[in-house]
């Protein structure tokens, strides 16, 4: 998490995040999903669709968080396509 956040969510900090990304979900009906590993059943990060603040406005953004691990194997790129296909196709954005 020290790559996108300044530092591991303590219990209280991890149910605020949980609990906006809920909210999300019953606003927009989408949000961030889990990547995990078909081999090992291993979650290595998060991809998804979130809306985002720029200009005084929201706009629709593909966000994604991968283990470090695993960046350069292109799960973030697999992931992002996914992504943009379900928000034309199935979102309706």
């Amino acid at each position: 998490m020290r790559a996108a956040y300044e530092s591991a969510f303590n219990l209280e900090e991890a149910q605020n995040w949980l609990n906006r990304h809920l909210k999300r979900y019953e606003e927009y009906g989408f949000g961030l999903w889990a990547i995990v590993l078909k081999e090992t059943n291993e979650m290595i990060g998060q991809c998804g669709l979130t809306m985002q603040g720029w200009r005084e406005k929201e706009i629709l953004e593909i966000g994604f968080l991968f283990q470090k691990a695993y960046w350069h194997k292109g799960y973030a790129t697999e992931a992002a396509i996914a992504c943009k296909e379900y928000a034309f196709d199935s979102a309706g954005c």
